[in-house]
């Protein structure tokens, strides 16, 4: 299976189960891997026969902003529903890295699955 990524997109958003965290805004970063099959947009060369990444990164974008989830774990699932319902994708790979949560660790966050690969 052919594969369209975004990788380090970068949302600032209302995240956490902490009061405080309820009063600020934090940089989430966020991998996406999507299944599609990109052979009729290789031959035509044409936008509309491929998944546009412009496309899913604006709309994954505006729904963790829209969302202030508590947890990333209900955010990786959510964008992976919306990738699936809105966007056709048969399968998808969310990481959501929450920088800083975890005070000596550089990284930290989820990363699902979803479909058929």
């Amino acid at each position: 299976m052919d594969k369209i990524f975004v990788q380090g997109l970068e949302v600032e958003c209302v995240i956490g189960v902490w009061e405080w965290e309820r009063q600020i805004t934090q940089k989430l970063i966020i991998d996406l891997e999507m299944g599609w099959d990109i052979a009729t947009a290789a031959k035509t060369d044409a936008l509309e026969d491929t998944l546009s990444y412009k496309d899913v990164a604006k709309r994954v974008s505006a729904f963790v902003i829209e969302a202030k989830a508590n947890l990333v774990e209900t955010l990786a699932g959510g964008i992976a529903a919306l990738l699936q319902e809105e966007f056709a994708v048969p399968w998808c790979r969310v990481r959501i890295n929450k920088r800083g949560a975890v005070t000596g660790a550089r990284d930290v966050g989820v990363e699902i699955e979803r479909g058929q690969q």
